[in-house]
């Protein structure tokens, strides 16, 4: 696959799916997965909402390195694809959360959910804003070799 198809196709994965899977580890190392709705800025920044008192945004809290990956879970076997993302994850707060909230907003009504402010995220309140900052974008090579991943090129 070439540079500019792979990329290509991880934007197309990235813009067609509604969760991702985000993985945390706690203070210890212990692992936790937990599929989230996402909204992306650019393929790079990845914003969610979810209570400060989870599994995994206490993890966050204390080790803020995630792995996260966006797939379509409903493709028939043997031909699935998927971006595999290392990623540094945060709470983000104050005007610093004006920007992904917009676009979580955005997309949450482009699939029938509701509008969002920086009120409902606000500190204090049940559910914050979290964001990833992807820092590499991978895919299979789907070449036949076992876990064959490339890296992918979305800046």
């Amino acid at each position: 696959m070439a540079e500019n198809e792979a990329a290509a196709l991880a934007r197309r994965i990235i813009d067609a799916n509604r969760y991702l899977v985000l993985s945390t580890a706690d203070a210890t190392g212990r692992p936790w997965g937990s599929p989230v709705y996402f909204a992306h800025i650019d393929s790079t920044e990845f914003f969610w909402v979810s209570s400060p008192d989870v599994t995994h945004s206490r993890n966050i809290a204390v080790r803020p390195e995630v792995g996260i990956v966006v797939f379509d879970s409903q493709v028939e076997i043997g031909t699935g694809q998927g971006v595999y993302l290392p990623a540094v994850a945060e709470l983000v707060d104050g005007a610093a959360s004006a920007r992904g909230i917009e676009a979580f907003s955005r997309r949450s009504v482009a699939h029938g959910g509701r509008e969002w402010t920086g009120e409902d995220v606000r500190p204090g309140g049940g559910i914050r804003l979290y964001r990833a900052t992807a820092d590499s974008h991978w895919m299979l090579a789907k070449d036949g070799r076992p876990d064959h991943r490339i890296p992918v090129d979305l800046t």
